[in-house]
């Protein structure tokens, strides 16, 4: 059994969420036709093999024929066109259907109210279905990884609004409990199609306390570490070095605009309000520089990352020279301004608090903050957004359309800020669909230099996952994303001596 810290899950629909706690718990339950492996490729999931057109543009996608969905029920290749119809349904309310399955033939027609079914997906047999995207994608299959386009069934979904609270997934866990705010069991599928977990259960203690007083007490096997223990787990002679694992992310945090609402449709006003933040100085003392310092928006490690990328550097008198020769003249004419974050209870992160001290000290700016609850957060940012925003991104696959599309294309769902720019649109559009790769890398490097030059954001910083996994924990490995497949874990008896 393996003991592990938790919060809440906000759905496990997989059509619906869109953040990282509900998708930890929904990678576990539910699978699709492809997944990424440990090295961030995309692999055969329920869909043993496929086959592509050489206009690049229909992929066949042959399945497994021995599946089933926890009750014992064969999936079949209608349950994946039910599925993705389901997700685009208006009525569904999904927020990623759009962006995850937005190049599927039909999809457009059908998030508007259009039509009822999916004109670019094709039921051949119960074991071939054939999809049709509008151009040719390299990312396609990678976007296939992502929740929305697991299978669900529809038996299931039928029995009511909150089905999703006893799941019938396919994944190589079920769930057994969720006792809300105390504890999460999901027990092994035994009728898994791939490699079945080697630990009967997995419970998750839902708040249950400080995680490294739990770590410490051998109430949960693995724990994220808090900056505030980061010189305790660092500490060479200490007990807890050993166990350290300290693992790239792709993720990137960021200040977002709502470039909708002065001061912020002026660039020059973005400009400034970049440039008068020293992330050196936040890094080393707030994060104890367990974060890198982002002047972009592609992380290392994702392909068409620019180490050559010419970022907005701190600078104070540039910054106060933007403001003056701004549309607005000086900083006494510019509006009211509050920034919008995640959390409740007025308490605020530090690092947030010291980039609100940065402006009022640098620039005589004051800034206000409005928590929106982490539960809506994500989901209803584009709505409630202020003058500004606070947020992360996580890779959702390993490709820079994941950041620079997804998050800045004109109109596109996670778009928050509404940002738009003709000439980063077309560059984008264009690298989407060449199909050289090194082509295709180089518009998308010019399309994120001229986003950085526009003050689209603000790039804070690149994360790292510190954890602590105990020595009698094996196989547990978070990727680049944040996820570690639990159905790979073992866990040793523990030596009591």
């Amino acid at each position: 059994m393996l003991h592990l810290y938790g919060i809440d899950p906000i759905t496990l629909d997989p059509a619906v969420s869109g953040e990282m706690t509900s998708h930890g718990y929904i990678a576990q339950l539910f699978g699709g036709l492809v997944r990424l492996d440990d090295d961030l490729r995309v692999v055969p999931d329920i869909a043993k093999n496929w086959e592509i057109s050489s206009d690049g543009r229909t992929y066949t996608f042959h399945l497994r024929e021995y599946v089933f969905f926890h009750n014992g029920r064969q999936v079949k290749a209608g349950d994946f066109k039910y599925s993705w119809e389901r997700a685009c349904l208006p009525v569904t309310g999904s927020r990623t259907a759009a962006t995850y399955l937005g190049d599927i033939v039909g999809v457009s027609d059908m998030l508007a109210g259009r039509a009822k079914e999916l004109s670019g997906v094709k039921v051949v047999d119960d074991y071939t279905l054939q999809v049709t995207i509008d151009a040719p994608k390299s990312y396609f299959l990678s976007k296939l990884t992502y929740p929305t386009s697991y299978v669900v069934d529809r038996e299931n979904v039928a029995t009511g609004k909150e089905w999703w609270r006893k799941p019938n997934g396919t994944g190589a866990f079920k769930l057994k409990s969720w006792d809300k705010e105390k504890e999460l069991v999901l027990e092994r599928n035994d009728r898994f199609y791939g490699e079945k977990a080697k630990v009967s259960r997995v419970v998750f203690l839902l708040w249950g306390g400080v995680p490294m007083n739990l770590y410490e007490t051998d109430e949960i096997d693995v724990t994220a570490v808090h900056i505030d223990y980061i010189d305790k787990v660092t500490d060479k002679r200490g007990r807890f070095y050993q166990q350290l694992e300290i693992v790239p992310e792709l993720s990137f945090s960021y200040i977002g605009f709502n470039v909708t609402r002065p001061p912020f449709n002026d660039p020059s006003i973005r400009r400034a309000f970049s440039l008068a933040i020293d992330k050196d100085k936040i890094i080393s003392l707030v994060y104890k520089n367990m974060v890198t310092r982002a002047d972009g928006i592609l992380p290392p490690g994702i392909p068409g990352y620019n180490e050559q990328l010419r970022g907005l550097r701190f600078d104070v008198a540039e910054a106060k020279r933007l403001i003056a020769t701004s549309s607005y003249g000086s900083v006494s004419a510019l509006p009211p301004i509050t920034i919008t974050t995640s959390g409740w209870g007025g308490l605020i992160s530090q690092d947030l608090e010291a980039i609100i001290n940065e402006w009022r000290r640098n620039l005589g700016v004051e800034v206000k903050v409005r928590q929106l609850e982490p539960e809506r957060y994500f989901y209803w940012l584009t709505e409630e957004k202020d003058e500004m925003y606070s947020i992360g991104w996580v890779a959702d696959y390993p490709h820079p359309q994941d950041f620079l599309d997804v998050l800045f294309r004109s109109g596109a769902e996670n778009n928050y800020g509404e940002y738009s720019n003709a000439e980063v649109d077309a560059l984008i559009e264009k690298a989407n669909v060449e199909r050289n790769e090194e082509a295709s890398l180089a518009l998308y490097r010019q399309a994120e230099q001229k986003l950085v030059d526009d003050a689209a954001c603000i790039p804070l910083w690149f994360g790292k996952n510190y954890i602590l996994v105990k020595p009698y924990v094996e196989g547990y490995k978070l990727n680049p994303m944040g996820f570690a497949n639990l159905n790979t874990v073992s866990v040793k008896p523990r030596d009591k001596s």
